[in-house]
């Protein structure tokens, strides 16, 4: 059984900074792509960030040059480093894991950011 769990959300100020981390557990991480998404209320889950296996990353234009995205394959984790955050990134953030033929989702860690 896969599991995909999320940690770090939380209240912060417009402009600072906070760090999430994402584990996935009872899989062969490093074989894993990872992805950090989000949805806020009333809109679409959208991409933020991912990493591939081998460590290619990408970003959404929305969070370049703010987020950080990288993975420690040792402590199955993924993070994203979000720095510069506004009240547009108050969202909740879901991590993904997908290999080839399946993907998991996490709960989601709730980001708030305030004015």
């Amino acid at each position: 059984q896969v599991q995909v769990v999320e940690s770090g959300g939380g209240l912060v100020q417009a402009g600072g900074s906070l760090r999430l981390s994402c584990e996935a557990s009872g899989t062969l991480f490093s074989t894993y792509d990872m992805g950090w998404y989000r949805q806020a209320p009333g809109k679409q889950r959208e991409l933020v960030a991912s990493i591939t296996r081998g460590a290619n990353t990408n970003y959404a234009d929305f969070v370049k040059g703010r987020f950080t995205i990288s993975r420690d394959n040792a402590k199955n984790t993924v993070y994203l480093q979000m720095n510069g955050l506004t009240t547009e990134d108050t969202a909740v953030y879901y991590c993904k894991a997908q290999s080839r033929f399946q993907y998991y989702w996490g709960q989601g860690t709730q980001v708030t950011v305030s004015s």
